[in-house]
């Protein structure tokens, strides 16, 4: 490996950039009379996915800002390291503060899609109104019910959800277009969906529909495996 010359000025540089930038975070959140802790880590990519996870683990809902999509690789692992070593789900694309009015669970009756839909019960509970949406369901009784849906849609309503329950074709096309599109018919400001229903492998070499999820920009989106 080559190290450059200045190497220990790099790095002190970085340092600096990096307490600087907590001392800023900080005085913000004391201007706004807001607790919290700010933990800057200074560490190689490959680090990342352990350092985010050991902190969400102590944390209600993790946010990655939409500047660090800049940085692939950081925001990968960041993302990884949340919804495969943590119990918390992944808010991208707005404030986990921002209310959702309407929100749009795309349900497949996995335990990815049960977690998330535990994960965003908060914001289920505060919503308007709630979509269920299945996609291409397979009804059986050992895959998905004969009924698809109606259990999770039975279990929101008892905690007091306004849901509406509907079963899509995808007519084959890519589900993670379909969520994207129904979503939006139904005027939802939030989905929420469980991530790498497959194994990670397959979705990252061949694509799938959390990689097309992460990658749009234009829906808010909870996720959680």
């Amino acid at each position: 490996m080559n190290i450059p010359d200045n190497w220990a000025e790099l790095v002190e540089e970085a340092h600096q950039k990096h307490r600087a930038r907590a001392e800023e975070i900080e005085t913000f959140l004391a201007d706004a009379n807001a607790p919290g802790d700010v933990q800057p880590v200074l560490c190689v990519p490959a680090e990342m996915k352990r350092q985010v996870a050991r902190r969400a683990r102590v944390c209600d809902i993790a946010y990655l800002a939409d500047n660090l999509r800049g940085t692939p690789d950081i925001f990968r692992e960041a993302a990884n390291g949340v919804l495969f070593h943590s119990p918390i789900g992944l808010m991208l694309n707005r404030s986990p503060m921002a209310p959702a009015e309407r929100i749009f669970v795309a349900w497949d009756s996995s335990e990815a899609a049960a977690k998330a839909v535990h994960v965003g019960l908060p914001q289920l509970k505060a919503a308007k109104e709630v979509t269920i949406g299945c996609f291409d369901p397979v009804m059986t009784e050992e895959m998905q019910g004969v009924d698809p849906g109606t259990d999770v849609a039975a279990w929101l309503s008892h905690h007091g959800c306004h849901v509406t329950l509907s079963q899509f074709p995808s007519g084959g096309r890519e589900i993670g277009k379909c969520i994207q599109d129904r979503a939006k018919e139904t005027g939802a400001d939030l989905v929420i969906m469980g991530s790498y229903g497959h194994a990670r492998l397959i979705e990252t070499v061949f694509g799938g529909t959390t990689h097309t999820m992460i990658e749009q920009t234009d829906m808010p989106i909870l996720l959680a495996h």
